[in-house]
């Protein structure tokens, strides 16, 4: 899947790509969208220990998603190296229009064909909209993943903290691996997990995934 080519005329940017921390509405797998929940007493404890684990490591810039659940997690992160955190509306989850507030369950029961469709990963798929107009799978990839490659080169060179959600990670992976939009998502992405990615000619590639040392066992996974 092709992304936007913007050079970089330096060595490659280093992108740290961070999921938030957890929230009350991950663990009980409502799903959250462009709602804007704050993190819960775990995911406090999981952007702390995220910020120590990465207290010694170079952060040139912390950027995080506009939800108050990623800016939370940002702010621990920022605060060990006294830098900002700017807010970025384009590394907000997608939206789910209809879907948001709902648990998994209720969804499939109110919008069975809808549901079905996102489950079977028909990427041009329409979802009823809600308070906000949903996203496609695929506008929700290319902006997503144009938001991740316009900041890493804006920071030519350098070492980029960008803390998100967990479908902006997925985007990320897949562009990445050069994996197709349709395929069946195998692999897992965690709440407060610290993901490694390096831009170059307006390029991804994955150098890590999924580092959850700094974290106890029981961590959530998006999907599970």
């Amino acid at each position: 899947m092709p992304i936007t080519n913007i050079s970089s005329t330096t060595r490659p940017t280093t992108i740290l790509l961070i999921r938030h921390g957890e929230t009350a509405w991950n663990a009980e797998r409502r799903l959250q969208g462009h709602i804007d929940i704050a993190l819960n007493a775990e995911g406090e404890r999981q952007a702390g220990a995220l910020a120590a684990v990465l207290a010694a490591e170079r952060i040139d810039a912390v950027v995080a998603s506009d939800l108050q659940r990623a800016w939370q997690t940002a702010e621990a992160i920022a605060g060990h190296h006294g830098l900002p955190v700017p807010r970025e509306p384009g590394l907000r989850e997608r939206c789910f229009g209809g879907f948001e507030g709902l648990l998994y369950a209720e969804i499939e029961q109110r919008f069975p064909a809808e549901f079905a469709a996102w489950q079977a990963r028909r990427v041009d798929a329409a979802m009823p909209d809600g308070l906000r107009e949903a996203e496609t799978f695929r506008q929700f990839y290319h902006r997503a993943v144009g938001a991740i490659v316009a900041l890493g080169a804006r920071h030519p060179g350098r070492t980029l903290a960008l803390v998100a959600h967990g479908g902006v990670l997925e985007c990320a992976y897949r562009a990445a691996l050069g994996l197709s939009l349709e395929t069946p998502r195998d692999f897992a992405v965690i709440n407060a997990s610290i993901n490694r990615f390096t831009l170059a000619d307006g390029k991804l590639s994955l150098a890590s995934w999924g580092e959850v040392g700094h974290l106890r066992d029981d961590v959530l996974d998006e999907l599970n």
